[in-house]
């Protein structure tokens, strides 16, 4: 280990000692020590298993085939994507850490991204990684951006390029928890805009994955595809760390 490799673990080793990592699952002090996750509480996670949709990569039901039933009644403007975990699993640890300060659990996450999407990722060969960008006054409010925290970490793994600047949120929009599908659609519009020049936008990424924490109906990504096309960006596709149910 070289003096630089040296220093850096040290550094990491005396940050760690003074401020513990708390476990993404249960919210203790993780054990055993050097971990970012209990050993016992990743056992509890629960990973979005095969048949997947071929569109979103959600699991599909006894009842569908191919696609989900989401799928089967819309089209979207991303290409395909993938999500990490089932919602249920993972529903308390993704509320800390858009709400609750826990912004130590993105190198976890981003690392699991990378260790089981990492295949899908490098298979779309994608330019660059564009986090779902939160309105201004949300994230003042919020203090950070949990999705561009993931994407961050994603790129730490895999080696693409984080471009965070790229979208902008210019509506603050209504929480879509709250929205039936069609209602979501409405919610969104002109809700986003490219930011910058169109034609360095067209050299510069060609093919894009959105990240965001949770997938539900594809309503956010499919507005924020749905604009980098316009602005020239030939393939986009997502990825995030949970799938939720539609409705």
């Amino acid at each position: 280990m070289n003096l630089k490799k040296m220093a850096r673990w040290a550094a990491g080793a005396a940050v760690q000692f003074l401020y513990p990592l708390r476990c993404p699952v249960c919210d203790e002090i993780v054990t055993p020590y050097g971990e970012k996750i209990c050993l016992d509480c990743l056992k509890k996670l629960r990973y979005i298993s095969q048949p997947r949709c071929l569109r979103c990569g959600k699991h599909l039901q006894e009842d569908e085939r191919e696609y989900c039933l989401d799928c089967g009644k819309k089209e979207h403007f991303f290409k395909r994507g993938r999500a990490l975990y089932e919602y249920e699993s993972i529903a308390p640890a993704i509320y800390r850490f858009k709400y609750g300060n826990r912004r130590e659990y993105a190198d976890f996450f981003g690392e699991e991204i990378g260790r089981y999407l990492g295949g899908f990722l490098a298979g779309v060969h994608p330019d660059g990684l564009i986090p779902v960008p939160l309105h201004p006054k949300r994230q003042r409010k919020r203090g950070y951006n949990q999705a561009e925290l993931l994407a961050r970490a994603v790129s730490r793994y895999t080696g693409i390029p984080v471009y965070d600047r790229m979208v902008a949120r210019v509506r603050n929009t209504t929480p879509l928890k709250r929205l039936n599908p069609q209602e979501r659609q409405n919610n969104l519009k002109k809700a986003f805009h490219i930011v910058g020049n169109d034609v360095k936008l067209k050299e510069k990424v060609r093919s894009a994955v959105i990240v965001d924490d949770i997938y539900t109906t594809g309503s956010t990504v499919d507005e924020i595809a749905r604009i980098l096309q316009e602005a020239g960006v030939r393939e986009v596709y997502f990825v995030a760390l949970a799938s939720g149910k539609g409705l």
